[in-house]
């Protein structure tokens, strides 16, 4: 089978999307930091929709931080790729939509050549450089949301200006030579889900800057600018089989295809430095302040979807629709989002929360995705001070039950004992892994009890100032206590049953 690349896309099929423009006459205006899958099927695909309008200015030089997969993958395919939208008909049969992105240029990776990477950001033509490179890529403390000096790969970079290998040092030095050389101020904008992901990420670019040179950070402050956005789109990771059945239906040979659903949302606050490609016609929304956007989304999609999938992971429920559809776990899910999580929302003119809970249901029910429930347990340490605890200190600081919320928490904190229900063992690929699974050894694996539960909410890389909180640690004792003896599917009828109350 032939691949995929510029020479072959005009063979294909009628029905996938293709690029129409000249990809020759296109301008590199974006350099993306961790050009993974999730980048692939959501901003390139609004900046895709963006060139495909005539403006030819917005093709991306992607940057992988760590491998080198990525960049095999997609060299020898010109940059293209297949994004496939998937979903069921009305008799629950998958299908999917093909769409070939043209709108990658070119791929780095930047332990191989770190200088490549400053260059592109120094570039003339570049405007923009985004990142989606996870939580743990911003080299911060979670609960605190401050760069961490003392984090390896920030030492490094200090001490090696000419080849930094974090997301913080490569955009710092990236700067230093762009105002070296006199090209004007960019915007730096985050696209992971962190609350105020604009503003952890001008702090962490800051505090670095003032390590390197002080003038470098009063310039930084005063010219560039950091949007705070809002993502959504559930993107799974991409099997071997997935690669196979899209290969074969373009009849081309596509080494690194990405999966989406067809839901696509994209906030975006509409502070730019420059100019931006025009990604509402590609479903995004320039909004005054993205900050409520992120919130509704940390706290109803990914709050939900961490606790969906520990929940499901450790029961032995392998993907979201088939979490989704234990009628126990469905129950549970739809009233932690009705009366625990939408009372500590902002309010948001013209959004229905019934409806938006209701599509939100409707999207973990997708069974064309097969999202597994361990993709979206990694890295639980920094993701879940986004994603749970800010919904907990709200309710705490009210005085109001956080049953539902202490039962996420726990089933993560039931995760780190690395073996599920069925007795199949698992990797915690986290972080913090040694010292947490050593921590849950030391206490919860030994005995549920008021000690035990107050040792691990006195993580304060996870818990910060939640350490000591007696009613966190009352609600977290039966929830243990009753995961550990009975399961997940009967903690859960317990719960729904308000037997389990704090």
């Amino acid at each position: 089978m032939n691949r995929l690349n510029d020479a072959t896309v005009t063979t294909l099929p009628a029905a996938v999307a293709r690029p129409a423009y000249d990809r020759r006459a296109l301008k590199t205006g974006i350099v993306h930091l961790g050009i993974g899958a999730f980048m692939r099927a959501h901003m390139a695909a609004a900046t895709e929709a963006a060139i495909a309008a005539g403006d030819l200015r917005w093709g991306i030089t992607g940057v992988s931080l760590r491998q080198p997969d990525t960049r095999d993958a997609l060299a020898a395919q010109d940059g293209l790729y297949t994004l496939a939208i998937r979903d069921a008909d009305d008799q629950g049969q998958p299908r999917q939509r093909l769409h070939v992105i043209g709108a990658v240029r070119k791929l780095l990776v930047a332990p191989e050549n770190p200088q490549a990477v400053l260059d592109a950001i120094a570039a003339a033509d570049t405007r923009i450089v985004s990142l989606t490179v996870t939580e743990k890529g911003y080299c911060h403390d979670p609960a605190t949301g401050t760069l961490r000096l003392d984090h390896p790969d920030i030492v490094f970079d200090l001490a090696h200006p000419h080849a930094p290998r974090s997301a913080i040092g490569i955009l710092v030095y990236g700067l230093q030579q762009r105002y070296a050389l006199g090209k004007p101020p960019i915007t730096l904008m985050s696209l992971d889900n962190l609350p105020a992901n604009g503003r952890v990420l001008r702090s962490a670019v800051l505090r670095f800057a003032e390590q390197v040179n002080l003038d470098l950070a009063k310039r930084i402050a005063s010219e560039c600018r950091f949007p705070c956005s809002m993502v959504d789109r559930i993107v799974p990771k991409t099997t071997d089989g997935d690669r196979a059945a899209v290969s074969q239906a373009l009849g081309l040979a596509d080494a690194w295809p990405v999966l989406g659903e067809p839901f696509f949302d994209w906030a975006i606050g509409d502070q730019f430095a420059a100019d931006r490609p025009d990604w509402a016609l590609g479903g995004a929304r320039f909004v005054p302040d993205a900050e409520p956007f992120e919130r509704l989304k940390l706290r109803m999609v990914n709050g939900t979807h961490s606790s969906l999938a520990y929940l499901g992971a450790m029961a032995g429920w392998q993907t979201v629709d088939k979490a989704i559809a234990q009628p126990a776990l469905r129950a549970h899910i739809e009233a932690l989002m009705r009366d625990e999580i939408e009372p500590t929302l902002p309010a948001l003119p013209g959004l229905d929360l019934a409806a938006y809970r209701n599509n939100l249901l409707a999207r973990y029910a997708n069974p064309a995705l097969a999202h597994r429930t361990h993709q979206i347990a990694m890295d639980g340490s920094q993701k879940l001070p986004q994603r749970l605890l800010g919904t907990l200190r709200d309710r705490l600081a009210r005085g109001l039950s956080v049953t539902r919320m202490a039962l996420g928490l726990a089933a993560w904190m039931h995760y780190l004992r690395g073996v599920d229900e069925l007795g199949q063992a698992y990797r915690i690929d986290d972080p913090h892994a040694t010292t947490l699974t050593a921590l849950y050894q030391q206490s919860l694996g030994q005995d549920v009890n008021k000690q035990s539960v107050e040792a691990m909410l006195a993580y304060a890389p996870v818990f910060g100032d939640l350490a000591g909180n007696g009613t966190l640690t009352a609600a977290l004792i039966p929830l243990l206590q009753s995961l550990q003896t009975v399961g997940v599917a009967a903690t859960l009828e317990a719960v729904n049953r308000g037997e389990l109350a704090a």
